[in-house]
C-alpha cells in the first residue's frame, strides 16, 4: 500500500515562504501523478496543483496560481510545493495525494485520487 509522507509545514508571516515536500517510502513516486490538496478549518478539502508522472504538466488553482509551484524530482522520489507570497487565507491541512497516470488537462478533484498522506499545517500570521 503506497503511503505519502508530507513535511515542511510551519508557521510563516504574511508574505512568506515555505516549500512542502512529498514522498513515498519504499515506494517510487515517479509513476503517479501527484496532486496538492488543502483543508482549512470548517472548509471543504480544496484543489491546490497536480503534476504529470514526469513532471511535464502542472496545474494550479486560481487562488494560488503565480505565486505556488509544483514541482517533482523522481531522481529523489520527492514532489514539492513551493508555496511564495502567502497570505491568511493560505492557513489549511496541506495533503499530498496519487493517483496512477491520468490525464491532467484540468486540475483533477480529490475523488480522482487513490492514495493520501497525513497533511501538514500551515499557518500564515498576519
Amino acid at each position: 500500500q503506497l503511503q505519502l509522507v508530507e513535511s515542511g509545514g510551519g508557521l510563516v508571516q504574511s508574505g512568506g515562504s515555505l516549500r512542502l515536500s512529498c514522498t513515498a517510502p519504499g515506494f517510487s513516486l515517479g509513476y503517479y501523478v501527484i496532486g496538492w490538496f488543502r483543508q482549512a478549518p470548517g472548509k471543504e478539502r480544496e484543489g491546490v496543483s497536480c503534476i504529470s508522472s514526469s513532471g511535464g504538466t502542472a496545474n494550479y488553482a486560481d487562488s494560488v496560481s503565480g505565486r505556488f509551484t509544483i514541482s517533482r524530482d523522481n531522481a529523489k522520489n520527492m514532489v514539492y510545493l513551493q508555496m511564495n507570497s502567502l497570505k491568511t487565507e493560505d492557513t489549511a491541512v496541506y495533503y499530498c495525494a496519487a493517483t496512477p497516470p491520468t490525464y491532467i488537462g484540468r486540475l483533477l478533484s480529490s475523488r480522482d485520487y487513490t492514495y493520501w498522506g497525513q497533511g501538514t499545517q500551515v499557518t500564515v500570521s498576519s
